[in-house]
Formats: structure tokens, sequence, C-alpha cells
């Protein structure tokens, strides 16, 4: 049983990257993404319940960008007391490829939310795999773990 739990776990920590890219086109076809830092307080605020998931990019510009510091800390916090799982990624680009449809949301994609169906009635073996992944890493003290997004 050990054995067998270990094997999972060392699967799930393989490939968070894959995982990650499929929950958020997943999340994206059925319009259950929110892309920006704002957009993304504004869910927290208004509706934290719905939220599943949140990814945060950090790019040079994050060095650089106090309020977007202050920003980052305020949403780890929040997903922290919300019970959300959240991971970091450091290839903003790439992340705004995956889920940047207008030239607006590829300028802002340091923050992408991942929501809740309106029904309830999903299942996203990814995004259960991603949840997994941050629970592990949570239990070796790595809060919001860094997930490198594959290639194209």
């Amino acid at each position: 049983m050990l054995k067998e739990s270990l094997k999972e776990t060392n699967v799930i920590m393989q490939s968070p990257g894959k995982s990650l890219k499929e929950a958020l086109l997943c999340a994206q076809s059925e319009d259950r993404l929110t892309v920006g830092v704002y957009e993304s307080a504004k869910i927290m605020t208004d509706d934290p319940d719905s939220v599943s998931f949140c990814v945060l990019a950090m790019d040079e510009e994050f060095e650089c960008d106090i309020a977007l510091q202050i920003h980052f800390t305020l949403i780890q916090s929040f997903c922290f007391d919300n019970d959300i799982s959240i991971v970091r990624v450091s290839d903003m680009q790439r992340l705004a490829e995956i889920v940047g449809d207008k030239a607006e949301q590829l300028e802002d994609a340091h923050c992408v939310l991942i929501t809740n169906p309106a029904d309830g009635s999903w299942e996203d073996p990814a995004l259960e795999k991603l949840h997994l992944f941050c629970e592990e890493s949570r239990r070796l003290n790595d809060w919001v773990p860094e997930i490198s997004l594959p290639e194209r």
C-alpha cells in the first residue's frame, strides 16, 4: 500500500507541468479561467468558494514591481486562508501563450485562476493531480511550489 502511494506520488511529482497545461486548457474550453491580477482579486473577493486553483507567473517585471509583489503576497495569503491550491511558474510568456486569446490578457498573465463550474458536476483528472502535487509539496514545506510548463 505504501509502495503504491509512493509510486503515485512520484508520477504526480514528475509531470506537474503537463498536468497544469491540461488543466488550464480544459478550464479555458469550459470558460472557467480568469486571467489577470485585478480580475483574479475581484473573483476572490466576490466569490472565493468558486476558486479551485491559482497560478502565479513571475518574470523580470516581477522583480522590479513592488506593487505586483504585494499583490502576489496578498493572493498567496488569500489562497492559504481559503484552502486554494497555488503554484508559481517562471515563464509568464509560456503561460500567456497557453491561456491568452486576447492581446490584453497576454500583458497581464501574472495571475490565472481556475474556477469551479457553476453546476458543480465535473471531474478534471489533471486538476486533481495538481491538487495532489500541491498537497505533497506542502508536506515537504514547499507552500508555493514552482512548476515548469512544457514546451509546445
